[in-house]
């Protein structure tokens, strides 16, 4: 019995075999838990200042250029620079960025048009920062723990996504704006300190400079593997269609729940954190492929009853069955992407990453709060739903070696584990390129 229970705990190996994972796992804590409470607080602060699911919705357009641009370079630059020094630099200015939202909430009339031009800088940042993040995990953990990293990073993400929005939502509701973005302020300070002792992470030896070259090069790669067009198009279509975050406070507001906005955002998180703390079994999984295709249709069929009720605890337990399946939907692409593309075009290939993990739930806030302002929150939610199903199954079809995918005789996880050679037990894992 009691290897049956540790059998399905989360693998702790990569905690133990690399200090850098450690590191970046603890600031990733902190940062998430931070921008969390920002993230409550700026749509909720919107919505105040013009009453308008149009105008919190609009903040998804604003966000998609920067992002698109900036992550696509970001890709590139993560694999000609090092990669530590980029995470260091686009941390230290998404907290001033921060600070900004801080000190906009503070004057005596909050102005609107500084919280759609942070929300731009925010998308630029990020997509800058987030391949330089991705890419480094195959370079400090060793091959076969990856899948056990990619649980605990998404532990991680849980753990700050249910602590922030919850908090969030109290900090908002009984003391104002103000103390929720000053906490995010600190929490990037410390992430910042942290950051600064991650080992240096220098490029290739063959590495070239960023360029529009470099970029078609990586967009070339990703175009000639189905399995990463699956995993790309897949997430994609379901942030599209059923990503409904952003029309949380009108939802609360149909359902004469105020008190329950901050649960609404935290209780997806609640079900990933389930699939998590129950994600011993993923080290031994060879189908990731499926885990995308299951995941992300479960995650639609979630998110169109929690459209349906009209019982503010039945909507929660939804939005939680929805977070279970967008995990087992991440871990699947996660585990894919790092055990089959190559260390040289990590970079450029986790920005596209970027795009297609992001720019969903971007064009997903400005269809959800378009339709939502015609419809109503709840119609726009469940036939968001459905869509992301009808997708999901389509583009399984067109993508058949997605749902075959095996990361035993797949020939680019082969030749990517072969690669990879680890060191002794306790060394940092080197560049396999």
């Amino acid at each position: 019995m009691k290897s049956t229970f540790a059998a399905v705990l989360p693998d702790l190996s990569p905690w133990r075999s690399s200090r850098d994972f450690r590191l970046l796992w603890g600031q990733g804590l902190i940062t998430f838990f931070g921008s969390t409470m920002a993230l409550v607080a700026l749509p909720l602060q919107i919505k105040e200042l013009t009453g308008s699911p149009l105008a919190v919705g609009a903040m998804g357009a604003v966000e998609l250029v920067p992002l698109v641009v900036f992550g696509l370079y970001g890709g590139a630059l993560a694999d000609a620079v090092d990669r530590a020094r980029v995470i260091v630099s686009t941390e230290a200015g998404l907290g001033l960025l921060a600070l900004i939202l801080l000190v906009n909430s503070m004057l005596p009339e909050p102005m609107l048009w500084p919280l759609y031009v942070v929300a731009a800088g925010v998308a630029a940042l990020a997509g800058l920062q987030r391949p330089a993040l991705d890419s480094l995990l195959a370079r400090i953990v060793p091959h076969e723990q990856l899948a056990a990293a990619a649980a605990l990073n998404a532990l991680r993400w849980q753990a700050g996504a249910i602590a922030g929005p919850a908090a969030a939502g109290l900090v908002v509701a009984y003391a104002g704006n103000v103390p929720a973005y000053a906490t995010t302020v600190t929490c990037f300070a410390v992430s910042v300190l942290m950051c600064l002792r991650l080992s240096p992470a220098p490029p290739s030896e063959n590495a070239t400079k960023p360029s529009l070259r470099g970029i078609a090069e990586g967009a070339r790669y990703a175009w000639s593997r189905p399995v990463l067009l699956g995993t790309y198009a897949i997430d994609m279509a379901a942030m599209f269609f059923a990503f409904p975050n952003t029309i949380f406070p009108f939802l609360a507001d149909e359902l004469d729940a105020d008190w329950s906005l901050g649960l609404m955002y935290a209780a997806g998180s609640v079900g990933s954190l389930l699939v998590s703390l129950t994600s011993g079994w993923a080290s031994r999984m060879r189908r990731h492929g499926l885990l995308v295709v299951f995941g992300a249709s479960g995650w639609g069929l979630a998110i169109a009853a929690a459209g349906w009720m009209s019982n503010v605890w039945l909507v929660l337990v939804c939005l939680a069955l929805a977070g279970a399946g967008d995990m087992l939907s991440g871990l699947g692409r996660s585990t894919i992407w790092n055990q089959t593309i190559p260390d040289g075009l990590r970079g450029r290939l986790a920005g596209i990453e970027v795009l297609s993990y992001s720019t969903g739930p971007q064009l997903g806030q400005v269809r959800a709060g378009a339709m939502a302002g015609w419809t109503g929150a709840r119609p726009a939610i469940w036939t968001g739903g459905l869509a992301c199903v009808v997708s999901v199954g389509l583009l399984t079809a067109a993508l058949p070696k997605l749902a075959t995918y095996d990361a035993h005789t797949d020939e680019d996880a082969r030749r990517r584990r072969e690669a990879h050679t680890p060191k002794a037990a306790g060394e940092e894992v080197p560049d396999a390129t």
